[in-house]
């Protein structure tokens, strides 16, 4: 598997029409998925999401039949779609965005046609992370919040 993971800034008047442009640029055998990165604690933590998903289509523990939203929701560390999506999904207006390329020609600058490439939105905002994650302080001082994710990603495999 070839993976690139690359932040953006961007301005999402539709999400709809959003995802309709990335298809059209992409082949059917890539994949191409964009998240939330204001909900990304790092390459790293995607990483692992990626290969959860992955792994979990392999032993047919996939949670989705897609799978581009199982890759949501292991990034998630979410069992519901509903969930994960809130956490990681795509909303209307300006948002960072995470962009996981998956076998896929470099798209850097199509990409780039329409969102600004920003690979600074992939640096984890703790407090943001803490937030939207229920992460607690007694939790950081035992561990690092990317690898709180990394961990949570892990127990969904563990607790199938």
């Amino acid at each position: 598997m070839d993976l690139q993971i690359l932040g953006f800034k961007g301005d999402i008047s539709s999400v709809g029409e959003t995802l309709n442009q990335i298809n059209s640029i992409k082949k059917d055998s890539e994949i191409i998925q964009l998240l939330n990165a204001d909900a990304v604690a790092g390459k790293r933590h995607i990483e692992h999401g990626v290969n959860q998903a992955f792994l979990a289509f392999e032993r047919g523990e996939n949670l989705a039949n897609d799978l581009s939203v199982e890759i949501c929701l292991r990034c998630s560390a979410q069992r519901q779609i509903s969930k994960a999506f809130d956490l990681l999904g795509l909303k209307e207006g300006k948002m960072n965005l995470c962009a996981i390329l998956i076998d896929c020609d470099d798209y850097t600058s199509e990409l780039s046609s329409f969102f600004d490439l920003d690979d600074s939105v992939l640096v984890a905002d703790v407090e943001k992370l803490k937030e939207i994650y229920s992460i607690s302080d007694d939790e950081l001082n035992i561990m690092d919040v990317e690898d709180i994710l990394i961990d949570r990603i892990s127990k969904l495999t563990v607790d199938y």
